[in-house]
């Protein structure tokens, strides 16, 4: 039987429009038993559309790390390093995560505290709040009715190793409470209503496809240079009110204050990523640890008129770099472009990890129990860029 997919449901904030290509349910199938054809359609569809839901699931770590090692069967290790964030304590990413330990590659995320789960007798989660790393907070006295976007992001080390191709999301405990309204305290006036503890998604591809002609042709001449070690480079810094990158107050880590680093490890990957079913080009750009920005020149030919660095640049001020790539990318997390899922238990979301920002939103008082299991690997071959087709059309 082959699979069926349907239309995700849109909350009344979505433009329907943009979400044309966004988003299915997937039914028909266990995503813990599938024969080989049936994932290639999984594989299809997940590429095509960028977000999978399978509902009302039983779905153990084994089949996790099976589903998404599917993707790229060369692939091992979890996304930022097998417990790599573990024994790096200053990294950002150090609470967030706790280890199946049969299943290395699967992390316990969430709230609250779970007892005797999946060979851990205990583990005290804490759902990612944005007061602890946002430059400006929500008032005290608002803070279980209202939340932000915490940090958007693209699940990768972004030192090292290559980008996971999907990351899985499979909720186990999913606290029930009313909505939340999302603010983004960035002078718009925008705001957003989202269930509580949503997971927040946007196109890569529409982020790409809205920008005006002078930013589309900076996009597909673009590379970024992220920092060594990010997440513990960030560590003392803080982020904007939108969860769209750091504020420049020149509080990251000092390069020589970090973990040894080596040049060769640093990544510097194409602003823009090439879908490999579709051909589309994703912005995936992970604002929080760029460090600078390359540009290539226009190509031999090109209308040169409004065009932004004409001949190319290299631009290494951290505020300048932010500056440009914020443009670029605000517009796409606009209310109407949020795709914010309403978590039930037993949901599996797969993501498109290269094709997606996605980030934690919400705020939990410390008795509400969350849990969730989530798998990425890294990948086995970094991301494409565009191709020389792509810059002769939009440069």
């Amino acid at each position: 039987m082959a699979i069926e997919l349907a239309p995700l449901p849109l909350p009344p904030s979505a433009d329907a429009s943009k979400f044309a290509n966004f988003g299915r349910e997937v039914k028909n199938i266990h995503p813990g038993n599938f024969t080989p054809e049936e994932f290639k359609e999984i594989e299809e569809a997940l590429y095509k559309y960028d977000a999978l839901l399978f509902r009302n699931v039983d779905f153990t770590p084994e089949q996790q790390y099976a589903l998404t090692k599917a993707f790229d069967p060369t692939s091992e290790s979890y996304g930022h390093g097998n417990n790599k964030t573990g024994e790096t304590k200053r990294s950002i990413l150090h609470p967030d995560l706790k280890t199946i330990p049969r299943q290395p590659q699967v992390q316990l995320i969430g709230n609250g505290t779970v007892y005797d789960h999946e060979g851990l007798a205990e583990a005290k989660l804490k759902h990612p709040h944005h007061r602890t790393f946002h430059k400006t907070t929500i008032p005290a006295e608002d803070d279980l009715t209202h939340t932000r976007f915490y940090r958007w992001h693209i699940d990768a080390a972004l030192y090292d190793l290559a980008p996971p191709k999907v990351t899985t999301l499979y909720a186990l405990n999913v606290p029930r409470g009313g909505s939340q309204t999302l603010r983004y305290d960035d002078g718009t006036g925008d705001e957003l209503k989202v269930p509580l503890g949503t997971t927040a998604f946007v196109s890569g591809a529409t982020m790409f496809d809205i920008l005006p002609k002078e930013l589309k042709s900076l996009a597909v001449r673009g590379k970024i240079k992220y920092a060594p070690h990010p997440y513990v480079w960030m560590g003392p810094a803080h982020a904007m009110a939108t969860g769209l990158g750091i504020e420049s107050e020149g509080l990251e880590l000092p390069l020589e204050e970090l973990p040894p680093w080596e040049e060769e490890k640093i990544k510097v990957f194409p602003i823009c990523w090439k879908n490999p079913v579709t051909g589309n080009l994703h912005f995936q750009v992970h604002p929080c640890a760029i460090q600078e920005l390359i540009v290539d020149p226009l190509p031999a030919g090109a209308d040169r008129e409004g065009a932004l660095y004409p001949d190319g640049a290299h631009i290494k001020d951290l505020k300048e770099v932010r500056d440009i790539i914020y443009k670029m990318q605000r517009p796409a997390i606009a209310p109407q472009l949020v795709y914010p899922h309403d978590w039930d238990e037993k949901d599996l979301v797969l993501f498109h990890n290269r094709g997606v920002l996605h980030s934690v939103v919400g705020a939990f008082s410390p008795d509400q129990v969350r849990a969730f299991h989530q798998c990425n690997l890294a990948a086995s071959s970094d991301p494409v860029g565009p191709s020389a087709e792509d810059v002769a059309k939009y440069a």
